[in-house]
Formats: structure tokens, C-alpha cells, sequence
């Protein structure tokens, strides 16, 4: 059944306020996947605060030419379903790479960030990246390390003054 000129505009309208307010997008062909499997990707993403979005590839392309965006969907192979992260960067890349890895349905054909288009390995890259908290956790964890060090030597020095003090009380309390 086609769609209405207005439905279609109203669908570009669309994903083009998606393109201004996303962070990145993943390209993904969803050919063969199941519902089941698809709204379990979608809550997934929903999580990350990122969002599945599936429309027409020429409706992508106009939306992606208002935007200046210099990507044609009509030469991605599939099913091409776009995939937008709002706040982190990584997340949505992360999400439907880990979901790929257990369904064969599902594959990356690209992405974009800051910009610029990505490639299949670029978005592979960027979603084995260790997540922003992991990141923090190991900065903390630099940053406490010399603090830490410091303290367990200026320790040793009470600990070595305690211990000579309990052997000279010691030796005074036997004579």
C-alpha cells in the first residue's frame, strides 16, 4: 500500500529532527530479523538512549539532503534501519553490536559521527571501547594510585616507630 504525500513528508520531517538532535548513528540491515528479536533490540536501546528508527531509503535521502548529510541510503545493501544515539556517542554503536554478535539477522553496514560517515570496522572499533564509567574508574584509579602509595609509606614510618617502641618496652619490662 503507498503511502500518502503528507505521511511522507511527515516521515522526513521526522528523521530529520532526529539527524539535528542525534550525538551518532549506526546503519544497520535488518533483513530476516524477528519482531520478537526487534522490539528486544529496541528496548535495549531505549536503555542507552538511543532509538530504532525504520523508513524507506529514499525517504532517508531526502532527509539526509536536508540535513547536508553526504551518505545515500539507496546504495546501502537490505533493509537499512537507522539507528540514533542522543547522549552517549558510543551507545547506540555498542548496543546493536553486541545484539549482531548473538543474531546473525542483524548486520552494521555503517555509521556516522561528528560529521563523518563510518565504515563496518569503525563502527566495530568504537563499540568495543570501554564505556564512559569504566573510563572514569580507571582515571580515579590512576589518579588515588601515587595518593595511596604515599600514605602506605608514611604508615610504614608509624609502623616501624610503634614496633621499635613495643620492643624497648619489652626489653625494659624483662630487666
Amino acid at each position: 500500500m503507498a503511502i500518502t504525500k503528507a505521511k511522507k513528508q511527515e516521515v522526513v520531517k521526522e528523521i530529520s529532527d532526529k539527524l539535528t538532535r542525534q550525538k551518532s548513528m549506526v546503519f544497520a540491515d535488518f533483513t530476516g530479523l524477528k519482531v520478537k528479536d526487534l522490539s528486544n533490540l529496541k528496548k535495549s536501546l531505549k536503555l542507552s538512549v538511543s532509538e530504532f528508527k525504520v523508513a524507506k531509503k529514499t525517504l532517508m535521502a531526502v532527509a539526509f539532503n536536508d540535513q547536508k548529510i553526504d551518505i545515500d541510503p539507496e546504495l546501502m545493501p537490505g533493509q537499512v534501519a537507522l539507528v540514533f544515539g542522543y547522549e552517549d556517542e558510543v551507545a547506540p554503536a555498542r548496543v546493536v553490536y553486541e545484539f549482531s554478535r548473538t543474531n546473525e539477522h542483524l548486520k552494521i553496514i555503517g555509521g556516522y559521527l561528528q560529521g563523518q560517515a563510518l565504515s563496518v570496522d569503525q563502527v566495530v572499533s568504537l563499540a568495543k571501547l570501554p564505556t564512559r564509567e569504566q573510563l572514569l574508574g580507571n582515571l580515579v584509579g590512576s589518579l588515588s594510585s601515587p595518593m595511596r602509595g604515599f600514605a602506605q609509606v608514611l604508615n610504614g614510618n608509624l609502623r616501624g616507630l610503634v614496633m621499635a617502641l613495643s620492643e624497648i618496652s619489652r626489653l625494659a619490662g624483662s630487666r
